[in-house]
């Protein structure tokens, strides 16, 4: 029976997002297979981290483009970017805690630069008037996926249904992103 490299990583994710510190045996078993058939796929408890933060990275970055969100109006592009992203929140709890990804210098510039380019859909909304601008475009955009995380480890959890976490996501969000005009 071939192994699916895929099935094996969405298994890690599931245990690793809300249980960092797992060993191999738990997320052997996640992915039914056995400690060794996981060895024989990555060579250590590193390489399947490294793997996994790979893997979001990537993701996250395919969502970016998707939900093209340098183009059109900002709260739009802030709205389309998570309906790409929610389907894989669980990567998002994943990334948020695994330290071990911190050391590495590749997934630190990956992650940067994807962090960049919603720092500057923030911005840009700031300068539309559509974004609060007391709040920095970096806190935006790194409580945008502190709460993306949360959806996350919602859903697995069974206290979000998937059909309504997008929409809790944003609204959410936005309910303390959007800029406020003075009544008097």
């Amino acid at each position: 029976m071939a192994i699916d490299r895929d099935s094996v990583l969405k298994a890690a994710v599931g245990v690793l997002s809300r249980q960092p510190t797992a060993h191999l045996d738990e997320i052997a078993r996640a992915a039914g297979i056995s400690r060794a058939t996981l060895h024989r796929i990555f060579p250590g408890r590193d390489a399947l981290i490294r793997e996994v933060g790979l893997l979001a990275l990537r993701k996250y970055n395919a969502a970016l483009d998707t939900a093209a969100i340098e183009d059109g109006d900002a709260q739009l592009a802030l709205r389309r970017l998570a309906e790409v992203l929610v389907p894989d929140a669980a990567l998002c709890a994943f990334l948020a805690g695994e330290n071990q990804l911190f050391d590495d210098p590749e997934l630190c510039a990956l992650w940067e630069n994807q962090d960049a380019r919603v720092r500057a859909l923030f911005l840009r909304g700031q300068q539309e008037g559509v974004f609060r601008i007391e709040l920095s475009a970096s806190w935006l955009s790194e409580a945008f996926f502190d709460l993306l995380a949360g959806v996350g480890w919602a859903v697995q959890d069974g206290r979000l249904a998937p059909r309504d976490s997008a929409f809790a996501l944003i609204e959410l969000f936005l309910g303390g992103a959007l800029r406020r005009t003075s009544t008097s």
